[in-house]
């Protein structure tokens, strides 16, 4: 339960949280947008300023290119991306806690960088791709791939919240017809998944959450990362024909970690916002019981959202 300035705290998160998806939802982030996209040609000038500088052999040329490709990430990430999307809603309708939403945010980044890498490496040296084939096999092919595993992580998120609301509903019943015997029953054949008897009956809730949280942080970062940046390919395209590509890979990672700054505050700001909800909730009453309702209805909703962005963007 949130109390006193804590809870007051947490009402704030949700009330930021539904600006920012409302001014989303109608296209009030678009100048926002079109700025971060002008900040990005700005970055790639100097980028390749500094990959000028690394061929006359100025030796500060490398960790001005490490700075600038860190920039070039964060001003990519603020632009439009599944990513934020994925990590946003991912926070907001499960119980994720923050340090593993951060995590996730990070190693996403991390392998979206990584990716950028596999495919300049493998498409040059196996498949001998030029520029414009392995620009074109990441822009058509591995971006719906990529949509395609976000809308199901969507429809996961959806499926799993539908399923919590109906378990709640069947329980409903059960807690309207408790009643006492008036005598008591003891059942010696009860086995819990941890019993003491030598052997164990089954997983427990803890083995289960473990499992289903490596299970979602496997399908949600590969939903972000498999679709890597343009920018990246592009500097590592350009660092492999001026035969430094190890400096191409530094910068790449810079990226990802730009990236991940913004995807850290959009998670930072999910689970804020998922704190307000319940917090908005009346302690006491009737109304208080509806608190068991929120974390399917939630997730059910988080889902939906993912699922039904991506289906718009397939089609």
């Amino acid at each position: 339960m949130i109390r006193g300035p804590w809870r007051a705290l947490a009402l704030v998160g949700l009330g930021t949280g539904l600006v920012v998806m409302a001014l989303w939802l109608s296209g009030g982030l678009t100048g926002l947008e079109r700025w971060a996209a002008l900040q990005q040609r700005a970055a790639q000038d100097l980028m390749a300023g500094a990959l000028r500088a690394l061929r006359a052999g100025d030796p500060g040329a490398t960790a001005s290119l490490v700075w600038v490709c860190f920039g070039y990430g964060v001003f990519h990430a603020v632009g439009p991306g599944h990513g934020k999307l994925v990590i946003g809603s991912y926070g907001f309708g499960t119980q994720v806690p923050l340090a593993r939403l951060a995590g996730l945010s990070l190693a996403s980044s991390l392998a979206q960088a990584g990716v950028a890498v596999a495919l300049v490496w493998g498409g040059i040296t196996i498949l001998d791709l030029g520029r414009e084939a392995l620009t074109d096999l990441s822009e058509a092919h591995m971006a719906r791939i990529s949509t395609v595993l976000v809308a199901l992580v969507g429809a996961w998120l959806a499926l799993r919240g539908w399923r919590m609301l109906r378990h709640e509903a069947a329980r409903e019943p059960a807690r309207g017809h408790d009643h006492d015997h008036g005598h008591g029953h003891d059942h010696h054949h009860d086995h819990g998944p941890a019993c003491g008897c030598g052997h164990a009956h089954g997983p427990t809730p803890r083995q289960l959450a473990e499992t289903r949280s490596l299970r979602d942080g496997l399908l949600v970062v590969a939903s972000i990362a498999a679709r890597p940046c343009t920018g990246a390919l592009f500097l590592l395209i350009l660092t492999w024909r001026m035969g430094i590509f190890g400096t191409g890979i530094l910068g790449t990672f810079a990226m990802g970690l730009g990236t991940a700054t913004v995807t850290l505050a959009v998670a930072g700001l999910a689970v804020w916002a998922r704190r307000g909800s319940f917090a908005l909730l009346p302690q006491t009453g009737p109304w208080a019981q509806t608190a068991r309702w929120l974390p399917g209805a939630m997730q059910l909703g988080a889902g939906a959202l993912i699922a039904a962005v991506s289906v718009a963007v397939l089609l």
